[in-house]
């Protein structure tokens, strides 16, 4: 799968009290989620955010409680995609069964806010249609593509019951 979308760029240990601050966790719909996803850092996301939006960050992105709220915000705000230099293991794995994509790119503080990427989902290319450089990612294997694929673990689950 290959798609593009444009960066919004945060820095290094973004954590999800950040993300999704617990003061709103009282209304665990997404959608409320959505309107209050960054808004700590960076009040204008859930307004700025267009569907398609990739988020950008350095290291350690999603640390913090292992809440599960925080990548449901972030999906829910029209994001496609998480790309970091690496992700706190809980928030990946959060992310991988809600079916967000998140990956990590040693090289993902050259990128730059208002970039427009395209993502090679399948083989982890991100092509920087803005500056015209190419960065690897790590590649999600068959196994987690299928769980992106069909939307998150559950969802994954219930279509392969039937077989």
């Amino acid at each position: 799968m290959i798609s593009k979308g444009k960066v919004h760029l945060y820095g290094d240990h973004i954590d999800t009290d950040v993300i999704i601050p617990a003061r709103v966790l009282n209304n665990p719909d997404p959608k409320n989620l959505a309107k209050h996803c960054m808004e700590d850092i960076d009040n204008e996301f859930a307004t700025r955010v267009k569907i398609g939006d990739i988020i950008v960050a350095g290291i350690n992105f999603g640390c913090g409680s292992s809440r599960e709220h925080a990548p449901i915000a972030i999906k829910a705000s029209g994001i496609q995609c998480v790309i970091a230099e690496n992700f706190a293991r809980i928030f990946y794995r959060n992310s991988i069964n809600i079916g967000l994509p998140v990956l990590e790119c040693k090289n993902a503080k050259e990128i730059n806010n208002g970039d427009l990427l395209e993502i090679d989902y399948d083989n982890g290319i991100i092509n920087n249609l803005t500056t015209m450089k190419k960065y690897q990612a790590m590649p999600f294997p068959e196994f987690m593509r299928n769980i992106i694929s069909a939307g998150g673990l559950v969802n994954y689950a219930k279509q392969n019951m039937s077989h």
